[in-house]
This record gives structure tokens, C-alpha cells and sequence, in this order.
């Protein structure tokens, strides 16, 4: 499936370890800076489908959600203590443009 490179935050306002969350099409995508890293996941919790993340701690690379403590790396995506991961986006910078890629939108049913 074809990806479509798509802008969602400028370099200069990320702030080091802390979490923001910016709308893409129709999710929450949480983007994390760590260490000159940027980190991009959608903003849900798989527990319980809760859109919190981008509110979460991050110790290391490893986020905690605020609701119920499950915790995640952010590097890869996967829980730390539970199986199921995070969808994860790959990250490009581009001076001061932060972009993901996502795959191409589903065209409509022909039906």
C-alpha cells in the first residue's frame, strides 16, 4: 500500500519528553521529543481505547499512561509488561517540518 507523507508539527516546539497531540485525518497522533528523537503513535491507549497518551510520563523512552499505568517504549511501540503494542508512524524531519508517513486513505466502496 502507497504512504502519503504528511506534516504534523514544527521541530521548535517540541519540548524535550513532553507529549502533544495533533489531529491527522481522523486520529490523534501523540508526538513525543526524546533525546533529538521525535517518536509518533496514535494518541490511544489500547487497554481501553482511551485518546491520553500525548498526557503521559515518559521515563526514558518509556511512556506511561495516565489513566490506568500501562506503559509503553516508545522506540518501538510495544508494552512493557503486557502484550498488544502501539501503532506506530515513521517519522521524518526536514529542517524544521516533522512529518509521518501513513498509508494512502481507502477509496470509497464501489458497491
Amino acid at each position: 500500500m502507497a504512504e502519503t507523507r504528511v506534516p504534523i508539527a514544527r521541530y521548535s516546539t517540541l519540548r524535550e519528553g513532553a507529549g502533544i497531540s495533533v489531529r491527522v485525518r481522523d486520529m490523534e497522533v501523540a508526538v513525543f521529543l526524546r533525546d533529538g528523537t521525535v517518536y509518533a503513535f496514535e494518541n490511544l491507549c489500547p487497554h481501553q481505547h482511551i485518546p491520553v497518551l500525548a498526557e503521559g510520563s515518559l521515563d526514558g523512552v518509556v511512556l506511561t499512561c495516565p489513566m490506568h499505568g500501562w506503559q509503553f517504549d516508545i522506540t518501538d511501540g510495544r508494552c512493557v509488561h503486557a502484550s498488544g503494542r502501539l501503532r506506530t508512524f515513521t517519522v521524518h524531519r526536514d529542517g524544521d517540518d516533522v512529518c509521518i508517513d501513513l498509508p494512502e486513505e481507502e477509496k470509497e466502496a464501489w458497491w
